[in-house]
């Protein structure tokens, strides 16, 4: 995969900012085990190592796992926004594994169902703080993840570092700070839920208040890249898009109607209309409709990797015009997007939008996915000793009913697409009581 980056940067690529003491302190103290190893690069391991993460790989992305062999999961998209940040970060001297480690951990605390299982969870939390999967992922890798047990008895999760923290929290605020912020899917985006801001304050101390680090804003420009890019190869794979629809005034109408609801709410049509000519003139744009021959594989392959380059390359290019060339990190720059660009990659999000995630037949399946996730956390209400272990000791804990709530979400946030379907069918099958 190539990258269109300024030619200084093959001198820059292997400087590093430098990070202070503080950056690497973690919320539970522990000694370093292998001086060889920066503090950094053990957060990536904990993440790569992580139980939630090898969940990812049975949670949809866009597509449901299992409907073929090429659709990406949660955990493939993670990979490659990891693959694609880190480039990122090296280019602009942030340190790799920080926004390796944001990359990889993005979207730990996502449900089964994908964004609709999201909205489900969040309706069901509707009087105890909501359900945000950003904020379920800091709840995730600061409490939830069994790694380190503070000298108090409380979790801490992987105990990631302050600066890796900072990093993953794409919406530094709370569902209360939020009442007029970004919505996707209809859920109101924040990273942190009241219960969980004693480790939020610890690492963002010192910080304004919405403010995000620049190694945070490269994992989130990375996410909508590899999701805009990587899951309109998807939807054409599987035959849910034609890329030569949009030539149509009709279909590009109801693809500047969505992404404007979805993604971009101040941008005009012509906006959108000229980013979609850009792209659509790109001489590696696909002109051939895709028949799964692998010359047509190719060319969608190779256009996939011509946007990553054209995307990065632009905001590279863009920042470094506005900050020179030594070392970026944390709060000594922020990362810049071309507005051309920001639309580009939107109006690529809404084409997988408009075909996939309301589509008809996606509707129907919402009705039933809905059905799961209320059943099951009725019946963990009835029969919490029934949950995972670690999950029965945090309910049985539990001060109140919010807080049991709270518990149950947790359990149902952890459970992979097919655990959840194997686990709702058991319980339609009158199994209940054995399981």
């Amino acid at each position: 995969m190539s990258f269109d980056v300024h030619p200084q940067a093959s001198v820059r690529t292997g400087a590093v900012a430098v990070y202070s003491a503080r950056d690497e302190e973690r919320w539970v103290s522990e000694p370093a085990k292998n001086p060889r190893r920066s503090a950094f690069q053990r957060d990536r391991a904990r993440v790569l190592h992580s139980a939630g993460l090898r969940r990812l790989g049975a949670k949809t992305q866009v597509v449901s796992p299992g409907t073929d062999d090429f659709v990406r999961t949660r955990l493939t998209h993670s990979l490659e926004v990891a693959q694609v940040g880190r480039e990122l970060a090296r280019y602009l001297g942030c340190d790799p594994d920080i926004v390796d480690t944001a990359c990889l951990s993005h979207d730990l605390g996502h449900p089964p169902f994908g964004h609709h299982g999201e909205t489900i969870l969040d309706a069901l939390c509707a009087d105890i703080g909501g359900f945000e999967g950003n904020a379920q992922t800091l709840r995730l890798v600061t409490r939830i993840e069994p790694k380190v047990i503070a000298a108090d008895g409380r979790p801490a999760g992987l105990n990631l570092t302050r600066a890796s923290l900072d990093a993953l929290t794409k919406y530094p605020w709370s569902r209360s700070e939020a009442s007029t912020g970004r919505r996707d899917s209809g859920v109101r985006k924040f990273g942190v839920y009241d219960d969980d801001t004693a480790v939020f304050d610890f690492y963002r101390a010192g910080i304004a208040n919405g403010r995000k680090c620049l190694e945070a804003q490269v994992m989130d420009l990375a996410d909508d890249i590899s999701y805009s890019v990587h899951d309109v190869e998807d939807a054409v794979v599987a035959g849910h898009l034609h890329l030569s629809e949009f030539t149509a005034d009709a279909r590009r109408a109801e693809l500047f109607d969505i992404t404007r609801t979805w993604y971009l709410p101040e941008t005009s049509d012509a906006e959108m209309d000229k980013a979609l000519s850009r792209l659509q003139a790109a001489a590696y744009w696909p002109a051939e409709t895709f028949d799964g021959s692998r010359r047509v594989q190719a060319s969608l392959k190779h256009m996939t990797s011509q946007l990553i380059g054209r995307f990065i390359g632009a905001a590279e290019a863009a920042t470094r015009e506005e900050y020179g060339w030594e070392p970026l990190a944390r709060y000594s720059a922020s990362l810049v997007v071309p507005e051309q660009t920001g639309i580009e990659i939107a109006v690529l999000k809404g084409m997988a939008t408009l075909t996939v995630m309301v589509a008809e037949d996606r509707l129907r399946l919402h009705d039933i996915q809905s059905a799961v996730i209320t059943e099951l956390s009725q019946w963990y209400a009835e029969k919490p000793g029934r949950m995972d272990p670690m999950f029965a000791a945090d309910h049985a804990e539990a001060a109140d009913d919010a807080a049991r709530l709270r518990v149950i979400v947790d359990q149902i946030a952890s459970l992979t697409d097919h655990s959840a379907w194997a686990l709702y069918h058991r319980l339609k099958a009158g199994e209940g009581d054995r399981l």
